[in-house]
Formats: C-alpha cells, structure tokens, sequence
C-alpha cells in the first residue's frame, strides 16, 4: 500500500512530565506534550499539545498550538492556535488561524516574507545582491 504523504522523517515527542532545558534540532515533525526552556528548530510540524509549553525561541515550517508558548515563534506556513492556546510573544508567520478561546498576547506580523528554515542566506550574500 503506497502513502500519498511524503515522509518528512522522524516524529519526535516529549512527553508529559519531561522537562527539557537546552536547544533542540529536528530535520522532522515534533510534538511537545512536556515542557521545553531553550531553542527548538524543526524543518516540519510542531505540535504542541495541551499539557506542552515552550519558553523561548521556536521556528518550524508549521505549527498546531493548544499549549503554551512563551516567546519569539518563526512559522514559514501555517500556525494554527487551538482554542486552549496560550501564546506571549512575537509571531511571524506566513498563515496564522486563531481558533475562539485562545488567548494570544504580543505582536504579529503575517504575510509578507517570512524567514525561511529551510533556505536562510547569510545577510553578506543578500547585501551582495542589493550592493
């Protein structure tokens, strides 16, 4: 049986009850039911479920939110806030939904160009090609 999705690799998960203090780098999806103080950087999906919260910076290529995020959060696509999210911070996101009940305290900017994980430039070759 052939799976139409791609594979985006691993699924990580931290659990309930696991604490977490340090940065973390991920080539595939993660999912954050435990809690996160430090740096966490994914090429896919973040979920952070409802007993998840994340203190500090987050970029990923999308990301579905019912827990707790405290911080600066870098989406490329799509962030979705569930309706027990609690996010502080300053969002920039391609796409962001905001479901009733999420609560949502800090500054966004959406659209536009967002930074892409994916494919960041160092801003010596960008000057180049403004120079």
């Amino acid at each position: 049986m052939r799976n139409s999705a791609p594979d985006s690799g691993t699924v990580n998960i931290i659990g309930s009850g696991t604490s977490i203090e340090g940065d973390v780098v991920s080539g595939g999806d993660i999912r954050i039911d435990g809690s996160l103080k430090g740096t966490l950087r994914t090429r896919g999906k973040l979920v952070v479920g409802p007993t998840g919260s994340i203190e500090g910076e987050v970029s990923c290529q999308n990301a579905d939110v019912s827990g707790n995020i405290r911080g600066k959060i870098n989406v490329t696509e799509l962030l979705a806030l569930k309706g027990s999210a609690k996010v502080n911070g300053e969002i920039s996101t391609g796409k962001l939904a905001v479901e009733p009940g999420a609560d949502f305290s800090g500054s966004c900017s959406m659209g536009g160009v967002v930074k892409d994980i994916q494919h960041e430039q160092p801003e010596a070759k960008l000057a180049e090609k403004t120079a």
